[in-house]
Parts: C-alpha cells; structure tokens; sequence
C-alpha cells in the first residue's frame, strides 16, 4: 500500500474541526505518535501522561471511525522508534511517502525539532497554523513593535475589537461601556456559600498505567485507577463546558481569587487541558459562556462574564504572544540570579504550612490547582525563598495536567517568579500572610500564626516577604508599584529589622522542615 500525504498530528492537536479533517482522502496517512522523550523531558504527573494518552487514542479512533487512514504508535508498540523524526522517516519509506505536512507545533523545542527533520527531507513539506488561537503566532510581537513593554490590556483590548467579542454595535465600544472588571472578582469566600459537585467522568486507566511501568517511565502525583476524571474527548470536554456555564460561571468572577480548605474547584471551570491539546477551541468557549449569560443575565454577572472571557482571548492569547516574541532566550532569564532549590515537599505535600499543604497536595493529587493558588501560594514561596527559575520551571511543567511550555514558562518564569525582569508583569507577585489570610481560611487552622515576623510559630512568608525586597533593593527600590513597601520597611526600626532577616536566614536553612 502507498500513500502520496503524510499528515503528523501532536498530542496537543486534537482539533476535530481543523480543515484537514473536513475531506476525506484516501492518499493522506495520518499519523500520531506516544514516545518516551514527551514523556521524559521533565518527570510528569502520572495523570497528565495518562489524560496525554487517552486523549490521543481516542481522538485516533475518531479519526479512523470517519474513514481517515490513520497510523497510531503506542509507546509500546515494537516497531515505534520514539523519536517524530525516525518515526515519520520510517512511514516515508514504508508507504512511499511523496509529501510531509504537520501544523505549527505551539512548543519552540518541538517546532525546531520538526524545521530540522524537514529540512533534510528529499520530499517536500508544507507547514499548517493549527487553527486554534485567535491570534497568529507573530501577532503580539508586531503589535508591540518598537516599544519598551508589553501591555495584556492592550492586547486583550485589541482582541475584543478585532473577534467583536462583548462589544457594542459600533464596533468599538466595551459592551456596558467599561473593557476590565478585574477589581469586582477578587472576594473572599464566605464560609457557608455551598459548591457545585464536581462533573464525574470516570474512566479506566489500568492499562495504561501498566505500560507506563514497562516502559520505565517515572511520573509524579498519584491516581485514581478506576476513577481518572479528567476529559480525553470532544464530547467530555463539550459536557464540561456545559456543566461550567450553567453551574459555575454565574460565581467565577467573584470568588476566582479565593482559596478554601473544604474544596479544591471551587468555580472554576477545569477546562485548561481539554483546550491546550485542542478539543475545544477558545472561540466556542466564550461563545458558549456568552450566549448563556445573554439568556439569563439575572443570574449571571457581566463582571463574571467579562473575567472569564478575559482570561480566555486576553491572558491566554497574550501568554502565548509573548512565548513566541521571547523564545529561546525567556527560558535563560534569571533577573535576580536566584540559585536556591526547591524544598522537598512540593514533591510530597507535607509541611506544616497549611496554605502550602494545600495548595501542593492538591496539585499531587489533582494535576490542577487554579491561578491563584499557582501564582500567590507555590509561586510566591518560591519567589520569596529564591529558588531557582529552571527548578521552579521544571515543577510547574511537569505537576499540571494542562501546562505545556507555551502557557507554563510565560506564567511561571515571567509573571510568577519574574525572572524575566518584567517582560510579562510590571511587579514581582509577592505576599505576606495577610494577602494569604485575605483570599482564604487556611490561616485559622495553621501551625503557623500570620501575625508574626519571626519566631518559631512565624508564618515563614511575613520574614521571607521582606527580607526579599531587602536583598533586592537595587533592583526594586524604584519601581513605582512597590514604593509604598519599601515605605513601610524603611520605618521598621533596625533591632526589628535585623530579627526579620536573621529569621528569614535560618528560614532558607531549615525550609525542609518547616
């Protein structure tokens, strides 16, 4: 048998509606591949490698039920080289291949990887945009062209006009006459406002889990066996931005911020992974939580509304801008030279630091914690305790279940830890406990007390907090968003100040066993 069209499809590039699939022909072969060094360039949570898989067989047979010819190299498959290149090569010649096709990978080490082998091929290739993003690829780079920094309102600002999303009929106004209602969805969550359940769509993954184990791969984080419940398909993934639109989003906004013991969702829609592999593509997602809210607008803020689609065509179209504006070199920024490792519980959850406990056994169990848990809980201590960014990178990349670099390396290295100086934010997100204890109720039941600076029974972010801005004074002292706190330390007497920096020494020191 020979084919005249080799079509590679990514595991992140399950788009059911891309163009290539809306024709049938018999000469395109398409192929997907499991294979190890996706599994290995940072140890991944067992859950991700899993959800990765799934997603990836199911969406293979989709493709071959609508009579695509399609060739799938499970990770264990005798005959599967575990390489693209080789695997590809292998297919070239086996079915005498006259063109290679693949669509614009969305990681930079992947799309060098394929400009490499297609470069050396004796057959032509062509390159396809995936059809996904609302913006191109080059799009946030040229729109920022010239000038000092990068702005996401003015981004996301430009997105809403250009997709005429939530906008008036001129075109050119804020429909309700106002673009951002970030300030009305930072509130805390009242004790006795009540949770919707979770969407349960369990599935079996014993077999996979049982390859993984023959194949040597080494994950993180547990699961589930016979209860994964994470969406692999179109259909679970639709189901879930269903259950979110009618469930969740009327109390997004408000409470997006919030951080809780007795729930882990909260109002949060969970739909990350089932977009970044391309299920469902960020359009329908906002035109779903759209249509929804303009037939049940007494229910549903527009603030809550607007912080979601916010998020959608404004931050994540924004992160992904700045990757490609920024790539290779944002990986190798390090603004504060921080050196320091990661403490060992972000590996186990177990630290006495009930925030932290949280937010990292979460992640362990779940493959999921929401931004504000990323960036203001394991983000922050991070930051404070100055770990270093390829660390800090390497967690985050391999602990969710919805991070691939494009989306991870921006938030992380750039907004997170701001390693790159202030290319993605205009401030280092830092906090004491009282930020902590403002958006969640996991100070009351700490080892810790949130009031003091030092001491045994100190809450270790109030001395990390300041001898962070201390040690990094030459840097941050004249930053206009952070003058008022170095206010605030210039007043702390000197006696007081020398005990919040010896503490937060013997911090660094004992981190493990805090």
């Amino acid at each position: 048998m020979t084919y005249y069209t080799l079509r590679l499809i990514l595991g992140d590039q399950l788009n059911a509606n891309h163009s290539w699939l809306q024709d049938k022909d018999p000469s395109v072969l398409y192929v997907l591949m499991e294979i190890l060094p996706e599994t290995q360039y940072v140890q991944h949570h067992v859950q991700k490698v899993c959800a990765f898989f799934l997603a990836m067989r199911a969406f293979a047979s989709q493709l071959q039920a609508a009579g695509h010819q399609v060739k799938y190299f499970q990770l264990d498959d005798p005959d599967n080289q575990q390489d693209f290149a080789s695997n590809c090569q292998q297919l070239i010649e086996l079915y005498s291949i006259q063109k290679m096709e693949y669509q614009l990978p969305d990681e930079w080490r992947v799309d060098q990887l394929l400009l490499s082998f297609c470069k050396g091929l004796a057959i032509p290739h062509q390159v396809y945009d995936t059809e996904h993003f609302l913006s191109t690829r080059n799009e946030l780079a040229d729109l920022f062209k010239g000038k000092k920094t990068y702005l996401m309102e003015s981004f996301y600002r430009k997105m809403r006009v250009k997709h005429q999303i939530l906008m008036e009929p001129d075109g050119k106004t804020p429909l309700s006459g106002r673009w951002n209602y970030d300030a009305e969805n930072r509130k805390k969550m009242p004790a006795n406002l009540g949770v919707p359940p979770t969407l349960a769509q369990y599935r079996d993954v014993e077999d996979i889990l049982l390859m993984l184990e023959k194949m040597g791969v080494k994950t993180m984080g547990s699961i589930q066996t016979k209860h994964f419940n994470w969406p692999v398909t179109r259909a679970e993934s639709l189901a879930l931005l269903e259950h979110f639109v009618q469930i969740r989003l009327r109390a997004f906004g408000d409470y997006q911020d919030a951080m809780i013991d007795r729930d882990w969702l909260l109002f949060h829609s969970r739909l990350s992974f089932s977009m970044n592999v391309k299920l469902i593509g960020p359009r329908e997602v906002v035109d779903a939580c759209i249509s929804y809210w303009q037939n049940n607008q007494q229910n549903v803020p527009f603030s809550a509304l607007e912080g979601f689609v916010r998020q959608i065509i404004g931050w994540r179209e924004y992160m992904r801008g700045i990757y490609w504006a920024e790539m290779p070199g944002f990986a190798q920024l390090n603004y504060f030279d921080h050196q320091a490792k990661l403490p060992s519980w972000y590996w186990t959850g177990q630290t006495k630091m009930r925030c932290l406990a949280q937010a990292v056994g979460q992640s362990l169990d779940r493959a999921y914690a929401h931004h504000i848990q990323r960036l203001m809980l394991t983000g922050n201590f991070a930051l404070l305790l100055g770990v270093h960014p390829d660390e800090v990178d390497a967690w985050y990349l391999g602990i969710y279940i919805d991070a691939l670099e494009w989306v991870e390396i921006t938030n992380t290295r750039g907004m997170s830890q701001f390693a790159d100086g202030g290319i993605v934010g205009t401030k280092p997100y830092v906090s004491s406990a009282n930020y902590i204890h403002k958006m969640s109720d996991h100070c009351g039941k700490c080892h810790y007390d949130k009031s003091l600076r030092y001491g045994h029974q100190a809450c270790p972010f109030n001395a990390l907090y300041w001898d962070f801005y201390d040690r990094h004074a030459d840097k941050l002292r004249g930053n206009p968003r952070i003058g008022m706190a170095y206010q605030v330390w210039d007043k702390i007497d000197a006696e007081e100040r020398g005990k919040i920096l010896a503490h937060a020494d013997w911090i660094k020191t004992a981190v493990d066993s805090l």
